[in-house]
């Protein structure tokens, strides 16, 4: 089976749900991903950077059956008895529970047998991907491999849905679900607390705003100075400039807040005021931007006065000879191939900027 030089993981180790996501659709991936935790796994089937599918394996036809439940009241030809035929067919039991596909073969079963039409079988792939991208998203640590050989090759594609879009649908989903949980959390906080003392308001503030770091009021003397001394490190301004929001946020999530201030840029031809503004220490330039490319930015850029000593890192996953030879003419300073792990980024970064 081929693999991608994305690479393959059989150990646990730090994931980076948001920057994988990312990376794969900015490369236009063709494949499965497959992340594994314990005894769980998230397969994410891609074709062209675009999600054909989505599947977690943890009561997986539990979840399919609910799925189908809910949409029965829009397609009249789905009942209770087709649902209860669909999960005795596919449902894995024994030796069979390997069988990834098993759920997505159900869907185009109910197609094939006229149960559902095509565009309602979308309906319920997008359904389905929310579900599974919501909880991939939570993921901290984990295991992956990602092959470009998927086992729903030899299967009907009913849909190519934009994953930039899922994620930011699932992003907006998680963080409404933190709120109500703040919002519920503070309520019983404040059941708790007696009439007769009142909080400074200071204090009330800080616990709205960090309600697990409010050991930080009781900090003595000595942990005042730490904070005033760490407060004195360098903080280095890195401007990353790239069309797709994912990618910058991913970087981000990379570069430590007490080490990096990140100037995010989506615009190129905007850049270069914004740059000029924040004058920062090194720029992450993507190659692949419209109506302004990598190359002829960073090009602009070494023009200016101020930044013909600026370290320029080209950020690409094109890795050819040509291209790396356009990177040298326009004097860039180094060259990031995609995709890049943490460790990768940094060890660009600081090679540059100390």
């Amino acid at each position: 089976m081929s693999t991608t030089p994305i690479g393959s993981y059989k150990f646990s180790q730090k994931l980076h749900p948001l920057s994988l996501l990312a990376q794969l659709t900015s490369r236009r991936a063709t494949g499965c991903l497959r992340v594994f935790l314990e005894s769980f796994s998230w397969s994410i089937y891609l074709e062209d950077g675009k999600l054909t599918y989505a599947s977690y394996s943890d009561k997986l036809f539990e979840r399919f059956d609910s799925h189908l439940e809910r949409l029965s009241q829009q397609f009249s030809t789905l009942n209770r008895a087709t649902l209860m035929q669909v999960r005795a067919i596919f449902e894995p039991n024994g030796e069979s529970q390997s069988i990834q596909q098993a759920d997505y073969q159900a869907i185009c079963w109910l197609v094939e047998r006229d149960y559902i039409t095509p565009p309602q079988a979308v309906v319920l792939i997008d359904e389905i991907a929310k579900e599974v991208l919501e909880s991939f998203l939570t993921l901290k640590e984990g295991s992956y491999e990602f092959s470009s050989v998927s086992p729903l090759d030899e299967l009907p594609k009913f849909c190519r849905l934009d994953l930039r879009l899922l994620v930011e649908h699932c992003q907006k989903q998680l963080r409404n679900q933190h709120n109500h949980q703040l919002s519920v959390s503070q309520r019983e906080t404040k059941q708790t607390v007696p009439t007769s003392i009142q909080v400074p308001q200071t204090q009330t503030k800080l616990g709205r705003e960090l309600p697990r770091q409010t050991n930080y009021e009781r900090s003595d003397q000595s942990n005042n100075n730490s904070y005033q001394q760490s407060s004195n490190k360098k903080i280095y301004t890195v401007a990353c400039i790239d069309d797709s929001p994912t990618v910058l946020n991913s970087i981000k999530q990379f570069l430590d807040e007490n080490t990096f201030s990140v100037v995010m840029i989506s615009d190129p031809v905007k850049a270069l005021m914004q740059i000029l503004r924040s004058k920062p220490d090194i720029i992450l330039l993507d190659v692949e931007m419209p109506n302004l490319d990598g190359y002829e930015l960073c090009s602009l850029l070494r023009r200016h006065s101020a930044f013909k000593n600026t370290p320029i890192i080209m950020v690409t996953g094109r890795t050819g000879f040509i291209d790396r030879a356009k990177a040298k003419l326009v004097r860039s300073s180094g060259y990031l191939t995609k995709p890049f792990t943490q460790s990768d980024l940094l060890k660009m970064v600081f090679k540059h900027i100390v």
